[in-house]
């Protein structure tokens, strides 16, 4: 894990849960992050367990706020009131300390707190939801580059005004459960505003553009992808750029995807290596599991291919 201190808890996708024993809360389009404080330092950790403090240089003063924390959060940059992961992806991957400090005054970014660990040495994992947020709320942390986001008890409600606010969606959380570190857990529900979900590319088809659809699927069992579409839509010039960047270095001469690529995807097509993550928006899907519709959103350079699963 590089030093973090436990890996994060996952949610599921899913419905809006309508029984009682929920809290909601808006999902965030960011980036997630670990805040590990004691005695007055801060190490920030991304999901992966990498150290990303030297990208974030205006959060390091959160540690005044708090002599030993570890806090659970979204990396948020906001644009026009909005979260721009397109804007945030200049600064995730910033490891020069001089680079980072320009950026950090002129596109700062957020830090969404929603969940407390540790505190003041005492693990707080097994505590329930409502407690966690109690004590974390009690701690009134707040200043302008970090803050702790309200949570709801009316579902319908908060759904509707992500909605209304152009927000990913909502984060449903059972009040009585535990924080299982590294779990995805159906005790935290995400529901999104639109039907998306992560796959990993597994080659490419040329076209009228150098990319003119990416191969993507799922990791199966033996780890290798179970196809799920060809996708052809959203992919407009600067996507294109960064895609091509990140998949020209992982070519490679066999397909990755267990089983056969329908012969009007596979002709042609370049494969790679199965490392790059993107998120898709489809309408549906067939009765064999291949999207239908489906545009490409965004990379998730933050997502690694084994946490790509059909559950969201």
């Amino acid at each position: 894990m590089s030093g973090a201190p436990l890996k994060p808890m996952l949610a599921m996708t899913g419905q809006l849960p309508a029984a009682a024993g929920w809290a909601y809360e808006f999902k965030w389009d960011g980036v997630r992050a670990l805040a590990d404080i004691v005695g007055g330092r801060q190490h920030l950790y991304a999901r992966s367990g990498v150290d990303v403090t030297v990208a974030y240089p205006e959060l390091i003063p959160l540690a005044e706020q708090v002599d030993d924390a570890l806090l659970d959060g979204e990396v948020v940059l906001f644009t026009d009131g909005q979260p721009s992961f397109t804007a945030l992806a200049e600064r995730m991957h910033v490891r020069n300390a001089a680079k980072a400090a320009r950026l950090a005054a002129s596109v700062p970014v957020t830090y969404m707190i929603f969940d407390l660990l540790r505190l003041r040495g005492e693990d707080l994992t097994g505590r329930p939801y409502e407690e966690r947020r109690a004590a974390l709320e009690a701690l009134g942390l707040g200043a302008a580059r970090w803050a702790v986001p309200p949570r709801f008890g009316d579902g319908p409600a908060t759904y509707e005004a992500a909605g209304e606010h152009g927000l990913e969606g909502v984060m449903a959380k059972r009040v009585d459960s535990a924080y299982r570190p590294g779990v995805r857990s159906p005790d935290w529900v995400k529901v999104k505003l639109e039907v998306t979900a992560d796959f990993v590319v597994g080659g490419w088809r040329p076209g009228a553009r150098k990319i003119g659809g990416l191969l993507v699927g799922v990791p199966g069992p033996d780890g290798r992808l179970i196809y799920r579409g060809r996708v052809g839509g959203g992919i407009g010039a600067a996507i294109e750029r960064e895609l091509l960047r990140e998949l020209e270095p992982l070519r490679t001469g066999a397909s990755p995807f267990a089983g056969d690529v329908p012969r009007e995807d596979a002709r042609g097509a370049i494969w790679v290596t199965p490392q790059v993550v993107v998120e898709v928006k489809y309408g549906q899907r067939t009765p064999d599991g291949r999207l239908r519709f489906p545009r490409i959103l965004r990379l998730r350079p933050d997502k690694p291919p084994e946490e790509v699963d059909d559950a969201g």
